[in-house]
């Protein structure tokens, strides 16, 4: 059983640099050709300060940062077992690229299903943005299949 003295541990700030080549990199990951995640004209063009980062981006500053292993590996989590169960976001500031993001991820619970069978473990990133504009909530939930 994983140790419930975690719940409300909060980990170290981070700080994330929004590259224009990882926002084209994550827009090819999902799919998405839209020109305004790769072009600065394009972008400029539909109103937009830069090219902008798309809706989902905020997971990569958590996952680049390495928030989402650190907790499971100091709550000694074998990886192999784990499943991704669940994502959460609320949007604040856009994110664009040269954005300077800082967060911090906090273990927001854990708890047990099927007499311990199944884990969970809810964690939560909140990140803001240089000017000090909250940028994103995240909130995520990892599996452990004991």
């Amino acid at each position: 059983m994983l140790d419930k003295s975690y719940i409300g541990k909060t980990y170290p700030r981070f700080v994330f640099e929004v590259e224009k080549g990882r926002i084209r990199q994550f827009a090819d990951a999902i799919g998405d050709p839209d020109p305004i995640y790769r072009d600065v004209a394009v972008a400029r063009a539909a109103g937009y300060r830069t090219v902008p980062a798309p809706p989902t981006f905020a997971f990569v500053a958590v996952m680049d940062s390495d928030q989402m292993f650190m907790p499971l590996r100091e709550l000694g989590v074998d990886m192999t077992r784990t499943l991704h169960g669940e994502q959460w976001f609320d949007y604040g500031a856009p994110i664009y690229a040269g954005d300077l993001l800082s967060g911090e991820t906090r273990i927001v619970d854990i708890y047990d299903k099927k007499g311990g069978a199944l884990e969970f473990i809810v964690l939560e990133t909140a990140l803001t943005n240089q000017t000090g504009e909250r940028a994103a909530t995240m909130r995520g939930i990892v599996v452990v299949r004991n």
